[in-house]
């Protein structure tokens, strides 16, 4: 088995070992958030998020592009980073706003922000080329691709440290907040009946969402960050019932695709990526297969 052969390998075991302490975080994370996600239907607001995240680009080339970003490492990236995020934030309560208020609903708020700042994102992306050669700094501004995917057998150590710190606060966060958000969750009526702040609940929820997905996206690409937002949690409904086991189950299945999906992609040389994918649909299609046992 070609698994066996890479963890013989000290160089080829350690690339492997840094996109299994990259991904673990980032799936556990996914595990969780993903039960939120499917029980407020909000699974389709990964696609919006990621997407938004094009716009978040092309401000950040444009501030590269005049100046106003550092270019030189170990800065660059980490400050690009930030500000995708910031917008991806930004875009989050746009639409956490726009479909509480119900002045559209959620999908149609959520394809808003993505056509709106994918179209957005791909023309300040060649304004900010043109004006960086203006500048006599031709190359400056990266293709929104490297800045913005990544794959996670690629991971380095200080995407292991980002992975595991945004992992602590997004899961901290949801733990400090957890009566708030699975009281809205399962009853937002109810909630607001017993005077809990709707909208902060849902900015809440919705800020999360962007930390995680845009995180995820860095770390592991745009699809397999959709799929870690709505496969765990469809898939632990599908055998639980208790809030405490659905958690338990959702998080089992996302480390479980991460695992499957790494020895899948040694195994047949497919992108590690839709890999991981293809072990989470399978879960679910056997979750969906058998009989519910837990509670």
């Amino acid at each position: 088995m070609k698994t066996l052969e890479i963890l013989q390998t000290p160089e080829l075991r350690a690339i492997y070992l840094d996109a299994l302490l990259a991904g673990l975080p980032v799936t556990i994370m996914g595990g969780v958030l993903s039960v939120l996600a499917v029980v407020k239907r909000l699974g389709f607001a990964g696609q919006g998020i990621s997407h938004s995240a094009f716009g978040g680009v092309g401000i950040a080339a444009m501030l590269l592009a005049v100046g106003l970003l550092p270019e030189s490492e170990p800065w660059a990236a980490p400050a690009q980073f930030a500000v995708i995020v910031l917008f991806c934030l930004a875009a989050s309560w746009g639409i956490g706003l726009l479909s509480h208020r119900r002045t559209l609903p959620v999908d149609t708020a959520i394809g808003v922000f993505l056509a709106g700042s994918m179209a957005g994102g791909a023309i300040l992306v060649q304004v900010a080329r043109e004006v960086a050669n203006e500048r006599g700094r031709v190359g400056l501004v990266q293709s929104w691709e490297s800045i913005l995917f990544g794959a996670i057998v690629g991971a380095g150590t200080a995407d292991v440290a980002l992975a595991w710190i945004v992992a602590a606060m997004v899961l901290g966060a949801l733990w400090w907040h957890r009566r708030r958000l699975l009281f809205w969750a399962f009853d937002e009526e109810s909630a607001r009946a017993f005077g809990m702040p709707a909208v902060p609940v849902r900015l809440l929820a919705m800020s999360v969402l962007a930390v995680a997905i845009v995180t995820a996206m860095k770390l592991m690409g745009v699809i397999l960050a959709t799929a870690l937002l709505a496969l765990p949690g469809a898939t632990a409904l599908r055998v639980a019932s208790r809030m405490t086991t659905v958690l338990l189950a959702s998080t089992l299945a996302a480390v479980t695709g991460l695992i499957g999906g790494l020895v899948l992609s040694v195994e047949t040389d497919w992108p590690a990526g839709p890999s991981i994918v293809v072990v989470l649909a399978a879960t679910f299609a056997l979750a969906c297969a058998v009989p519910r046992r837990l509670t």
